[in-house]
């Protein structure tokens, strides 16, 4: 079975690779990292007595691990810390983000005498993945030279447990490389049972993207930062994080119609792709509307809607809005963290489709923290802000929501630490 896989890999790298270089290369001038993810140039080992090995996919999968790494290194000192990620985005996060890591590399290519190089060069106590990265020979390897993988924050979504279910013995002898799962919901931990995997490995240990610590703004410094970007003190603001393709055109025409109602609405528009600014910005320009991107936004120049081409600063947009629209869900993507708006106590919208953060999103609407945008109508309410102060106590709920989401770090603490000892 891994020898069929690995030869359907590299017959899909051959097809990719060169899909790739144009695209990251030739177009956005960035390197595709092929010596570091071939094992041709390795991480240094910590000569340190314990060590573990995090792995994240993406941006999002690394935010959510700042304030675990953070503890970890706080009490384990001793231990190094090796930490990969996937793609070019989530490795410049995580040299912003992860302080406390001693190493940051990309993941090796899914072959197994790769993967085996970078076990040997870093020798780790345990493997640690986050999520739902389920590499079949990275799995096997983890186990086979550490005796110990674990998953953290694990998440088994509808679509994934479709695919897993048609193919649920190759499913299984993946997954069976894992020691511990340490997953978000009961509906997890369900969908692993279905799928074979021995409930006594399995356990509900909440959500660590819950888990967020972000700075405090004073109304000073949210004043300040208005100011900044031209934002009048009256003005409603309106931020749309982490958009995707297909959403753009549809809040902006939802806006557009609600701008004829009320004047003093502002749209901030977050691509969840920078590399997007072109195409969103040729889709303001068929709306009678000033706009600007981030990086050109001048004091004293007004705008009626503000293109985020900038990274790690969707956060503080969403600190000083009065309505947040979460992206990725008015299109069948899954759609993106709800938390950071929460974090702020900021009323949260989003489309149907959350299919990704499916436990997250019922909670909110739960405990009317949150609203789902079924139809323009819907969205030109929204950007309408009719009743502000229910709005307001929206915004309250989704802190409170939030905070009863708390304990994840600490449980998968004792889980690691039990395992490296």
């Amino acid at each position: 079975m891994y020898i069929l896989y690995s030869i359907l890999l590299f017959l899909s790298l051959l097809i990719f690779i060169p899909v790739y270089f144009v695209r990251l290369k030739l177009v956005r001038r960035e390197s595709l990292f092929l010596k570091e993810r071939l094992g041709l140039r390795l991480p240094q080992r910590i000569p340190l007595k314990k060590s573990i090995w995090i792995h994240a996919v993406s941006v999002g999968e690394v935010l959510s691990l700042q304030n675990l790494v953070k503890t970890i290194k706080q009490r384990h000192p001793g231990w190094a810390i090796y930490f990969s990620t996937l793609t070019n985005t989530g490795m410049r996060v995580a040299k912003e983000k992860l302080k406390g890591v001693d190493q940051i590399f990309f993941v090796p290519l899914d072959f197994a005498s790769v993967v085996k190089k970078f076990f040997e060069a870093l020798k780790p106590s345990l493997f640690v993945l986050a999520e739902s990265e389920f590499w079949p020979n990275l799995l096997r390897e983890a186990r086979r030279e550490t005796g110990k993988v674990l998953l953290i924050n694990g998440r088994i979504s509808g679509r994934s447990f479709k695919r897993y279910s048609r193919f649920k013995l190759f499913a299984r002898k993946i997954l069976n490389n894992i020691h511990t799962f340490l997953v978000q919901t009961e509906e997890d931990k369900e969908r692993l049972d279905k799928i074979g995997i021995d409930a006594s490995q399995v356990k509900v240990a909440k959500n660590l993207k819950s888990e967020i610590y972000l700075p405090p703004l004073s109304s000073e410094e949210i004043m300040s930062l208005k100011r900044s970007l031209s934002i009048a003190p009256a003005k409603k603001v309106i931020v749309a994080g982490s958009t995707r393709k297909g959403e753009e055109r549809i809040l902006l025409e939802a806006y557009a119609k609600a701008k004829e109602k009320r004047d003093d609405l502002l749209l901030i528009l977050a691509p969840r792709h920078p590399q997007r600014c072109d195409e969103v910005e040729r889709l303001c320009q068929d709306f009678p509307f000033k706009f600007v991107r981030r990086t050109r936004v001048a004091p004293d120049k007004g705008w009626d809607i503000l293109i985020l081409d900038t990274l790690g600063e969707l956060a503080q947009y969403y600190a000083l809005s009065d309505i947040a629209f979460v992206g990725g869900s008015l299109v069948p993507w899954g759609g993106h963290n709800l938390l950071e708006p929460a974090y702020y106590q900021k009323p949260v919208f989003f489309g149907p489709h959350m299919e990704n953060f499916a436990f997250l999103a019922a909670k909110f609407i739960e405990s009317k923290a949150a609203k789902v945008i079924d139809k323009e109508k819907d969205l030109v309410e929204m950007f309408l802000i009719d009743d502000e102060r229910l709005f307001q106590e929206m915004g309250k709920r989704a802190k409170e929501s939030l905070n009863s989401l708390q304990g994840a770090t600490e449980e998968t603490i004792k889980v690691i630490e039990s395992l490296v000892q």
